[in-house]
C-alpha cells in the first residue's frame, strides 16, 4: 500500500494508520434512482477524509487538485456504516498525495468489514491568499 496504487486485494484488517479519518452512516437521501448509495456521495466522503489527512500533514489549509485510480469494488447500501481510512503516501514541495480506502459494515450482517472503494487524492497546501505554499518538513 505504500506506493498509493489501489489494488483489489483486501488487507487482513481495514485500520490504515490507526483508525478512520471519517465515519458515517449511509442514509436514504444519499441514494441514486436504483436505491444504492450514489457514487458521488461516496466520493465526497472520501475527499473529506483525505482532506483531513492532508490538512494535518500540511499544517493548514489544503485544496483538492486531483483524483486518480478511483475504484468502486462493491455497492454501499442504506444503513451501512461507512468508514474512510486515509494515509499520506507522498509529500512534494506544495502537494500531498493521500490513499483513501472505504470500508463498510453492513447493517444486516455479522459486522464483517468489507472494502467497497479506494482511490488516490492529491491536495495542494494553500496560504491565506489561496495560492500554493510549501508543505513544512515533518
Amino acid at each position: 500500500m505504500s506506493d498509493g496504487t489501489p489494488t483489489d486485494q483486501t488487507p487482513t484488517h481495514p485500520d490504515m494508520e490507526g483508525g478512520p479519518a471519517l465515519r458515517t452512516i449511509a442514509m436514504p437521501a444519499d441514494t441514486n434512482p436504483n436505491g444504492d448509495i450514489f457514487g458521488g456521495w461516496l466520493l465526497s466522503q472520501m475527499d473529506l477524509a483525505g482532506g483531513v489527512a492532508a490538512l494535518r500533514r500540511a499544517g493548514g489549509r489544503v485544496a483538492t487538485v486531483g483524483i486518480e485510480a478511483m475504484t468502486f469494488h462493491k455497492p454501499v447500501y442504506v444503513g451501512d456504516e461507512v468508514s474512510c481510512f486515509a494515509h499520506v503516501t507522498k509529500v512534494g514541495r506544495t502537494s500531498i498525495r493521500v490513499r483513501v480506502e472505504t470500508w463498510v459494515r453492513r447493517q444486516r450482517s455479522a459486522g464483517e468489514a468489507i472494502k467497497v472503494t479506494e482511490g488516490v487524492f492529491t491536495y495542494v497546501a494553500i496560504g491565506e491568499d489561496r495560492r500554493p505554499r510549501e508543505v513544512p518538513p515533518e
